[in-house]
């Protein structure tokens, strides 16, 4: 019964050590008689017990290091005070266990050097304009480093640049002043392109106003023009109807009607004036005559080349 139980502790035994099951994402180093051997991939995987054994575990994910901050020096004897985080991730489980004793510090303290080497051949400005440059040069550095140690570093994020506070002052005054120095250079544009519009304003309305003052001239010119015509044009018109009206029969005896009542009329209106001398000719006859020889020049100019009814006429004026 002894003897039995104990063949079934050292079975035990033996199946505890001779299987292994590796966790996905992680890489097992086993050495044999104190050599590497092979590297156990995930699942299962059998062993010589008490011959080989698992010396190194190591997990495959990308792994987060948080390095230490640290005072950096600038080109121009700026001290920065930076700090950062650094992502790797291991490649080959053989290297990163007998390559480096330990490849987390040697990692960490690759970063700081090289970060205060890229730090030290830039001037403060650009330490933080160019942040993403800064980084690339720290993880192509330690790379090329870190290939012996069977590690990939991935990527490098800077997460704090802090100047001393003299710095800090100095940069917000100066920052202040930019602003200010925008702040009267838009200023002074806005009063310019105000200017500016105005006096646009006031030369396209004083071109419009004189437009339409000479548009209205135009038309008054073409207005005043047009009646002179239209009036011409109404004149010649009612002379030539008086003409042939008194071409017509008993034309002449109405003309001589009319020329009597202007007569008459034009005494009327000389007589209602008290400070007009009237001045009636003896003989009544006279009025008479001087409608008939009224009537004798109307009759020569319908009958041109008739000298001697123009003559009667002059003498009977004369008269």
């Amino acid at each position: 019964m002894t003897v039995a139980l104990v063949l079934f502790v050292i079975a035990v035994i033996f199946v505890v050590r001779a299987i292994k099951v590796v966790p996905q994402q992680n890489a097992w180093v086993v050495e044999r008689l104190g050599k590497y051997h092979a590297t156990l991939s995930p699942g299962l995987n059998f062993l010589v017990p008490f011959v080989d054994r698992v010396a190194y575990k190591h997990g495959l994910k990308e792994i987060p290091l948080d390095v230490p901050s640290q005072i950096c020096i600038t080109r121009d004897n700026t001290q920065l005070q930076v700090d950062g985080i650094l992502y790797f991730q291991v490649t080959d489980p053989m290297r990163a266990s007998y390559g480096s004793s330990n490849y987390i510090v040697a990692i960490t303290q690759l970063a700081q050097t090289t970060l205060r080497s890229v730090i030290g051949r830039l001037e403060l400005d650009k330490t933080f304009e160019e942040r993403d440059i800064i980084n690339s040069q720290v993880v192509q550095a330690i790379d090329e480093a870190a290939l012996t140690w069977g590690v990939k570093v991935l990527r490098y994020e800077i997460k704090d640049l802090t100047p001393p506070k003299e710095i800090l002052h100095a940069m917000q005054a100066q920052i202040t002043a930019e602003r200010e120095k925008r702040a009267l250079i838009a200023a002074s544009e806005g009063r310019r392109q105000e200017q500016i519009n105005i006096a646009t304003g006031e030369r396209e309305a004083f071109i419009a106003r004189s437009e339409g003052a000479k548009q209205a001239e135009i038309n008054k010119a073409q207005g005043e023009a047009a009646a002179i015509v239209a009036v011409a044009d109404a004149t010649a018109d009612a002379i030539r109807k008086v003409a042939a009206a008194i071409r017509e029969p008993g034309g002449e005896q109405a003309v001589q009607l009319k020329v009597a009542e202007r007569a008459v009329d034009a005494f009327g209106k000389v007589a209602e004036d008290s400070n007009t001398t009237l001045v009636i000719p003896a003989n009544m006859s006279e009025v008479s005559g001087l409608i008939a020889s009224a009537m004798k020049m109307v009759a020569g100019t319908r009958s041109p080349g008739v000298p001697g009814a123009a003559q009667s006429s002059a003498g009977r004026l004369d008269r």
